[in-house]
């Protein structure tokens, strides 16, 4: 018996229903059966679906001899399911790879509940994704028990709508679900005709269900066609939404157990129908005092005793014209709003002006140091470790972190002193105008200028790899969205440019072409990471739950140019971590550019939660991530070269190394000057870690040599040469002389070497 009887009813989709059936039928969960039912298509639909059918016998073709709509059509097909759970796709949608594996293992864990609600995203005609924004309702997997009653799924991960009531704010249709067979045929649920056929159809089965599971992973992409969708289309059938509420209140009528459902399900119909209403492509103009008045008049016939009718929908117990009125009105204050707001905000920014100008003209202040991170992200990177520095050995030095708001702010380290400031703030310019120093890895804002005499020092985010700033002037993909020239006019502040290797130090004077200085310091934040020890990161470990004699690897993949949104699944994050086998844990670090987006989303955050793997994408220091790994496998990220200072094996997984230089660029060919091995597929990086070559001898030779060219100004003293040298002015100054290197390090700068030796000949 197959565990999935996938039903998808097909109609003038010809030109998305290859794209659909392939992403079922390429699933690595292979125990399906697909049920095509082809709606009397028009266009090429049935002779698609019994080409498929011809080559996969685990496709099913139902042609009906006339058209029934949406609805119906997914009941014809359901007499004909065999599998265990039921699943309705709509045939311009698409699975996302791994996703029936996904909800195959969630229903095995929780016990073949009745309804599996999973994540969804939208994806736009012109290339833009988006998650559901409601994810956050599947993320806890089931609520936990609360007011001492007992949960129904007995702390399996389960629940009924009574005591997880959010799962009904989702988005009410029906293919966000798998559905048991049984379930189904026991409560005899069917499509009714016409539009909004999930509404009868979800409503009653989430209500009914005595065991309901989430699966916190994307399984589906929604397409948000330009034009097509019936929903978007203009037309009296959207009066069907009353229909399809009678036959919902209906349902609850026969089932006295769901009275109590009531009153959310006559506010959930009045706000459905008044946004249905509000939408400008839905009804003709002609027809929406009527759709109004048969909504009031079913939100009269059906208003409970007591039902709360405050807020948006209180308009239905007047008349269209006080309806009409309130929207205009409503329109008529957001615009006064909004003006009121742009005359405060002009006003407040000339103030603010004011006063910065009134600070420009008072001396800079020696001792004061504005330091940022990754856009105000926190005290991150190599500024934090320049401020941790400045801590020690000059605390006349005050500090200031500029953080984007007051959340951010709560989570600077409480064992460092630090002063923050928001960025926009009366505060922040005032600060701005007088301080001697700025430390950033990111450029500075536009405003304000660059006094005379303020020192900038730029950190940047590590050895270049990929194309930066003026040389992506070359590649129209890469720069999408990125103002160069605004770039340059801002690194044109730049006093010094913080350089780990002489590659960087060639590089950033090629891609900004500016008036700075390379200072040969290496990068702060590695110091932590130069002659580290092998139990740096044990503390870490602990709290990510790896056991101790665990080989801990880390996949950290960087954003590709040739799609938009930047993420490509390169690697089957659940296949990977079963290959690595026994003793193995796999640590997943996205990049920071991902890391709200939908990435996680398709299938990341649930492997950790059931601890398949580790998503370290929000580990706020990459340093500990690092120290806490044994290996690194990465495809083009720079963090190899920070890595390479820990003298641990690196593993590069170039598969698509062509498309990355055609779309990025790349300064060299990382596959022929590797830090390690190099796999050309996922078969080439299992192979490194079953056979143990991603740790030989070969690995070591080609490590050293990366080590030797990209290590070559990180001694562990780079924070400390930046405080005593750029920002207090100490010339002379040279680090003390630090016990030999572990056999087989890189020779790193001699002891001697001072700070006039640090800036590159110009």
């Amino acid at each position: 018996m197959p565990r999935f009887s996938v039903i998808v009813p097909c109609f003038k989709v010809q030109g998305f229903l290859r794209e659909c059936l392939d992403s079922v039928l390429s699933q690595s969960f292979r125990n399906f059966e697909v049920i095509a039912v082809d709606d009397r298509s028009p266009d090429g639909c049935g002779a698609i679906l019994d080409e498929y059918a011809g080559r996969d016998p685990r496709v099913r073709v139902l042609h009906l001899p006339e058209n029934v709509g949406l609805g119906r059509a997914r009941n014809a097909g359901m007499p004909l399911a065999t599998g265990d759970f039921l699943f309705f796709l709509d045939s311009d949608d698409t699975l996302t790879p791994g996703a029936l594996r996904a909800m195959a293992d969630r229903l095995a864990e929780t016990g073949d509940p009745d309804v599996l609600v999973f994540d969804y995203a939208r994806t736009y005609w012109w290339g833009g994704t988006r998650r559901n924004v409601l994810a956050r309702v599947l993320a806890d997997g089931g609520p936990p028990c609360s007011s001492g009653a007992e949960n129904s799924g007995d702390g399996d991960g389960t629940f009924t709508a009574a005591e997880h009531p959010e799962i009904l704010d989702l988005l009410m249709v029906v293919w966000n679900k798998v559905y048991r067979r049984d379930f189904v045929e026991e409560h005899g649920f069917t499509f009714p005709p016409g539009y909004y056929e999930d509404t009868p159809w979800t409503f009653p089965v989430m209500l009914s269900a005595g065991r309901i599971a989430t699966l916190d992973r994307i399984c589906l992409l929604y397409r948000q066609r330009r034009q097509g969708n019936i929903l978007s289309t203009t037309s009296r059938k959207h009066f069907d939404i009353h229909d399809q509420y009678e036959r919902v209140f209906a349902y609850l009528d026969s089932r006295p157990q769901l009275a109590g459902w009531r009153p959310y399900l006559h506010r959930k119909m009045g706000e459905h129908c008044l946004d249905i209403l509000a939408k400008p492509d839905r009804l003709p103009p002609s027809d929406k005092a009527e759709f109004f008045r048969r909504t009031a008049e079913m939100f009269r016939a059906h208003r409970p005793a007591g039902a709360d009718t405050s807020g948006a929908v209180r308009v239905l117990e007047g008349g269209y014209a006080a309806y009409q009125l309130r929207r205009q009105s409503g329109r008529a204050r957001r615009e006064l709003g909004r003006r009121a707001l742009r005359v405060r905000r002009t006003a407040a920014g000339r103030v603010k002006g004011g006063w910065a100008a009134l600070h420009a003209r008072r001396p800079l202040d020696p001792d004061l140091v504005m330091y940022s991170a990754f856009s105000h992200r926190g005290m991150l990177g190599d500024p934090a470790a320049i401020h941790r520095k400045a801590l020690q050995i000059a605390p006349h030095l005050r500090g200031v972190w500029v953080v984007g708001d007051r959340e951010q702010a709560a989570l600077l380290p409480r064992d460092v002193e630090a002063e923050y400031v928001l960025p926009g703030t009366l505060r922040y310019r005032q600060l701005a105008a007088r301080a001697a120093f700025f430390v950033n890895n990111v450029n500075w804002p536009a405003a304000p200028p660059k006094r005379p005499g303020s020192v900038h020092i730029h950190t940047h985010l590590g050895t270049p790899l990929k194309y930066m700033a003026a040389d992506l002037l070359g590649k129209p993909g890469a720069r999408h969205g990125v103002d160069v020239p605004q770039m340059l006019r801002r690194a044109d502040r730049w006093d010094y440019s913080l350089v780990a290797n002489r590659h960087s130090e060639l590089v950033w004077e090629r891609a900004y072409p500016c008036r700075f200085a390379s200072a040969r310091t290496g990068s702060p934040r590695n110091d932590v990471l130069v002659g580290a020890r092998p139990g740096a990161g044990a503390a870490v470990r602990a709290r990510w739950g790896v056991p101790p004699e665990h080989t801990v690897v880390l996949y950290a993949p960087t954003r590709r140019e040739y799609r938009r949104g930047g993420y490509v699944e390169r690697v089957d994050l659940a296949r990977f971590a079963a290959d690595l086998g026994e003793g193995h844990t796999l640590v997943v670090r996205l990049h920071p550019s991902l890391a709200a987006g939908p990435a996680r989303g398709m299938g990341l955050t649930e492997l950790h939660r059931r601890g398949v793997l580790v998503d370290a994408t929000d580990e706020p220091h990459v340093e500990e991530v690092m120290l806490a790994s044994d290996v690194l496998v990465t495809d083009y990220s720079s963090l190899m070269f920070d890595y390479a200072n820990l003298d641990r094996p690196i593993v590069i997984h170039a598969d698509d190394w062509g498309a990355y230089t055609a779309s990025r660029g790349a300064y060299f060919d990382i596959t022929a000057d590797p830090p390690g091995h190099v796999s050309r597929s996922y078969r080439e990086l299992t192979w490194l870690f079953a056979s143990g070559s991603w740790r030989d001898t070969e690995s070591a030779r080609l490590r050293s040599g990366f080590r030797a060219r990209f290590c070559e100004f990180d001694d562990g003293w780079a924070a400390e040469r930046v405080v005593r040298t750029l920002i207090l002015g100490e010339e002379d100054w040279a680090p003390q002389p630090v016990v030999p290197a572990p056999s087989g390090a890189v020779a790193q700068l001699p002891a001697q070497a001072s700070g006039r030796d640090l800036l590159a000949p110009s």
